[in-house]
């Protein structure tokens, strides 16, 4: 039977079975937002590594090299993992190399699952879209933070199971509680989230713009799903709900 789970954290993977499904990739501050931000605004491909030292093999080439660590741009960079650094001025037709602190991390560990896709607020309705179409089971994936749970993914997740519930009704114990906490925070997600460790972390940053940023809700269509080692927009889904 199709269902659709939520892990936590990526330390958790291991207990998943996920050769047959599908996984979305969840990392909301900032780099699953900024994904589906540069990717909607006409890059060619984002290619994740998991090293700054992998990113840094790419230099020299017809690639913009992006790498963020503890949220802050790594010196020597063309930029970390801000959405207003993936503007379409910025990022139309370009080549991204990016790795970040726990989005890339979470994407590379998933690499046995069918298929990896990226999702945020940004494009919550096409990516739930493509996803009632699909046969598959999902795993809702939460990058969290350095192996530990965080708030804003797991508010994410729960928008997801919510908005999928008329059409996968097995849902496991981590999806109803995401569930549970969306419907509790979705009339004021900002507000919810201001007592979670990560924007408390990011506002020392002073980059509040950032975060009210990654929750708008819709304002992407693409769903960048993981090709041949790149991001890219998701081709145009047959009648079947088949790539």
């Amino acid at each position: 039977m199709r269902k659709i789970e939520v892990c936590f954290t990526p330390a958790l993977l291991p207990l998943y079975d996920i050769t047959d499904s599908i996984v979305v990739i969840i990392d909301i501050l900032r780099a699953s937002s900024s994904i589906c931000y540069g990717i909607d605004n006409g890059a060619e491909g984002i290619i994740p590594v998991a090293t700054v030292e992998e990113c840094m093999e790419y230099g020299g080439g017809d690639f913009l090299l992006a790498a963020e660590r503890e949220g802050c741009v790594v010196e020597g960079f063309d930029f970390g993992n801000s959405p207003f650094s993936y503007t379409a001025e910025k990022v139309k037709g370009k080549k991204i190399v990016l790795t970040t602190t726990n989005g890339t991390q979470a994407l590379h560990e998933s690499l046995r699952a069918d298929k990896i896709i990226i999702g945020s607020f940004l494009n919550k309705s096409a990516l739930c879209d493509f996803l009632h179409r699909q046969q598959q089971s999902v795993l809702l994936l939460c990058a969290g933070w350095k192996g530990m749970f965080n708030l804003e993914d797991m508010l994410f997740a729960g928008a997801v199971v919510n908005q999928l519930r008329d059409e996968i009704k097995n849902v496991d114990d981590s999806g109803i509680a995401a569930e549970e906490l969306y419907l509790l925070a979705k009339d004021d997600l900002r507000g919810f989230l201001r007592k979670s460790s990560h924007s408390i972390r990011l506002e020392k940053l002073n980059i509040e713009e950032d975060i009210c940023f990654c929750l708008q809700t819709d304002i992407c269509t693409s769903v960048p799903i993981l090709e041949n080692g790149a991001l890219r927009k998701m081709a145009e889904v047959s009648k079947s709900g088949r790539l």
